[in-house]
């Protein structure tokens, strides 16, 4: 059962509802060519995506952007994502990360998994596992969200 959209486009029923907020999320890799295909596929599922190339850059661009989703490889030049995640745990704690990877032991699902990664993907991907990572990262949020403006009326 597919829609054709306003653009023309046909979709399979995973595009974000309007009435949703439009996710924004950090995607980090070093291909270049992954981060156009996640882009697109992302894009595809209504959210607005912003690029870094290796951990350094998405550490900059955590903080900068505040996103609220990170996509993280594990592999990357500069800084590895499992550096990259310690410190955006640090700068924040609160944004839910999906780490991503073609060299994932168990052994570093684990450890991601232990410093606060909500999810673990392994390369290549497939659009469901996408689809999958987005409505993760929408539920961690509004968890977020929901505590922190439950507290706020607490207060």
């Amino acid at each position: 059962m597919s829609d054709t959209n306003a653009g023309g486009q046909v979709s399979e029923g995973t595009q974000v509802q309007p009435e949703e907020k439009k996710l924004r999320l950090l995607i980090t890799d070093d291909s270049r060519l992954l981060r156009k295909k996640l882009r697109e596929d992302l894009e595809n599922l209504g959210c607005e995506v912003l690029e870094a190339s290796n951990g350094r850059e998405a550490i900059e661009m955590d903080m900068a952007h505040e996103p609220d989703g990170v996509i993280l490889d594990i592999v990357m030049p500069e800084v590895g994502g499992i550096e990259a995640l310690q410190v955006i745990r640090e700068v924040s704690p609160n944004v839910p990360v999906v780490m991503l990877s073609s060299a994932g032991t168990p052994q570093k699902l684990m450890q991601t998994l232990k410093m606060g990664a909500i999810d673990f993907i392994q390369k290549p991907y497939t659009k469901e596992q996408i689809v999958r990572a987005v409505k993760a990262i929408r539920r961690a949020r509004e968890k977020f969200l929901k505590k922190a403006a439950e507290s706020e009326s607490n207060s």
